[in-house]
């Protein structure tokens, strides 16, 4: 039975920049799961020859953006195939790319690129996969086409009978109608469908104007397609696959609450996100697990076991995690890093809901509470066009100024999955404050934790599952409904003074023993766990 996963974007590799951030990792580490687990699966998504844009941070904090050509030679290989879609009363080509991600006992997953960088086409169709979320809506519409029926293109061209889908968020529905196009009926689409949402919020789901969808669709679309999206004026990507489709989940316990009623009538089943966990434990990390915990690469539940780890092996490799960082900070930054101070991170996607300047909102308390004992390293990205996200990251570098003779801070431009996996394997602290329940799941604390680094966060996404406050890390506030950013900024400082701190500082056994609570509880939370939770759908798939 093939399961098809189709996805806007992918994290696979650091220096394969097909993602932009947490949406493109989780779907990364969704096909190494499936492989290590021995899925029939294959993966659908494009090939951006520009990928996602790489970040230059002046002295102020301004970025700017530029784009740097990803030769896939260097990365996949090139299946020879070919595939030919009708498009604007003409058609597109595209050259089918692959990359086999090989699982923990041999099992391999196929990763399809589409690349429509072809000589044949001309120069607005050979542009049109160049740039992750580049363009306007007229470029969007057209990807997505690109994605959803040339992704089903492609696997009729390589010869895959297709048993199920799977639909990465509302960029990827195409495809359904494509199926529809192939024969399947209403009732088999139904049935052999799955939707994943991730986005809580209105903003985050892709609308088309209905004559766009009707000028680049033609055809494929049924006579009630408006009935099926009911989504009013403009045509909703996730309405239109999750009316089509049978199954839907969200991405954590909260997210399915909130995405019940964006998505009224909806069942809507949770799947807590989870991080693949030998792609996402350090060097050092892996090490300490590889003495200590037998069979940990193939069944990460056993993780659980982390109480048994000796303190002075953890810390020893905790220490080596925090040198490595050290390292890296001040080779990219300049900044010197004290050994001694409680490292914070803060790592993501510069988006504005996640506030990533609330700890600095005042600079006078954080100065008094954390003068001499604390520390900060940021990395992060806005998209180009979020001047917002920009102004965010101004913020901090101007906080950092303020700071600097009392609290170092560091920031690692051009976020990527190699600084994501130092920074959530080298700081003390992981932060993450974003308005609830704007964070449908993330999972840079999922990471952190393995690592045996405690969270300190807002009640959002997964955290609400895996918290127990002042065992394995820490709550920020209770489950507040409103914003309120001078609240979760007061609540935040206060956590940081009475509790974290002094832990760190006079509580050693303690905080040994948090760090392993941590990494017991990020047992819960691994790429294994959840792809378990995604057969249960994929088995529906085949029922008669």
């Amino acid at each position: 039975m093939t399961i098809v996963y189709l996805t806007a974007e992918i994290g696979l590799k650091s220096d394969l920049h097909t993602y932009s951030g947490g949406l493109g990792v989780l779907a990364g580490d969704h096909v190494k799961s499936a492989a290590d687990a021995g899925i029939d699966l294959i993966a659908v998504t494009l090939l951006y020859r520009q990928g996602y844009s790489e970040q230059h941070l002046d002295d102020n904090g301004i970025q700017t953006e530029s784009y740097r050509d990803i030769d896939p030679a260097q990365h996949l290989e090139d299946t020879g195939i070919e595939i030919t879609l009708p498009l604007d009363g003409t058609q597109i080509q595209s050259r089918l790319w692959k990359m086999v991600v090989e699982g923990v006992n041999g099992s391999k997953v196929d990763v399809i690129f589409l690349d429509t960088r072809h000589p044949e086409n001309p120069e607005r169709f050979a542009n049109l996969g160049e740039r992750l979320y580049g363009g306007d809506d007229s470029t969007r519409i057209r990807q997505e086409y690109l994605l959803g029926v040339g992704g089903i293109h492609a696997l009729d061209a390589l010869g895959i009978e297709i048993d199920g889908l799977h639909l990465n968020e509302g960029h990827c529905t195409f495809a359904a109608l494509e199926m529809l196009n192939r024969g399947w009926s209403r009732e088999e689409l139904k049935q052999k469908t799955l939707f994943t949402t991730h986005t809580p919020v209105p903003a985050g789901h892709d609308r088309f104007t209905w004559p766009a969808v009707e000028e680049v669709l033609g055809d494929l679309l049924p006579d009630d397609v408006r009935d099926i999206a009911n989504s009013g004026d403009t045509c909703s990507m996730s309405h239109l696959g999750i009316g089509l489709c049978g199954s839907t989940n969200a991405v954590s316990k909260l997210n399915a609450e909130v995405a019940s009623e964006m998505f009224h009538g909806t069942r809507i089943h949770p799947i807590t996100n989870g991080i693949h966990h030998t792609t996402w434990t350090s060097t050092a990390t892996a090490n300490l697990f590889d003495e200590q915990i037998q069979g940990w690469r193939s069944n990460p539940e056993r993780v659980r076991e982390a109480f048994d780890i000796p303190a002075n092996a953890l810390r020893m490799a905790r220490e080596k995690n925090r040198s490595f960082l050290r390292q890296m900070v001040e080779e990219r930054t300049g900044v010197i890093l004290d050994p001694e101070r409680l490292t914070i991170g803060f790592a993501r996607r510069f988006a504005t809901y996640k506030r990533a300047n609330l700890v600095f909102s005042n600079l006078a308390r954080l100065r008094t509470i954390g003068a001499g004992r604390i520390q900060f390293v940021f990395s992060g990205k806005a998209h180009p066009r979020d001047e917002g996200g920009k102004n965010l990251i101004r913020q901090i570098f101007e906080g950092a100024q303020e700071l600097r003779d009392e609290i170092p801070v560091a920031f690692l431009q051009d976020y990527s999955m190699e600084i994501g996996r130092a920074m959530t394997g080298g700081v003390d602290v992981w932060l993450n404050n974003p308005i609830r329940p704007m964070e449908a799941s993330g999972t840079s604390g999922m990471k952190a934790a393995m690592n045996g680094v405690p969270n300190l966060s807002i009640l959002d996404g997964w955290w609400p599952e895996a918290c127990i406050h002042g065992v394995n890390g820490w709550a920020i506030g209770d489950s507040e409904g409103e914003r309120d950013d001078e609240r979760d900024a007061n609540a935040l400082y206060r956590i940081l003074e009475q509790d974290v701190l002094p832990v760190w500082e006079n509580d050693r056994d303690r905080w040994t023993s948090i760090m392993l609570a941590s990494m017991v509880a990020s047992a819960g939370f691994t790429g294994a766990r959840m792809i378990q939770d995604y057969i249960r759908f994929y088995d529906d798939f085949r029922t008669d």
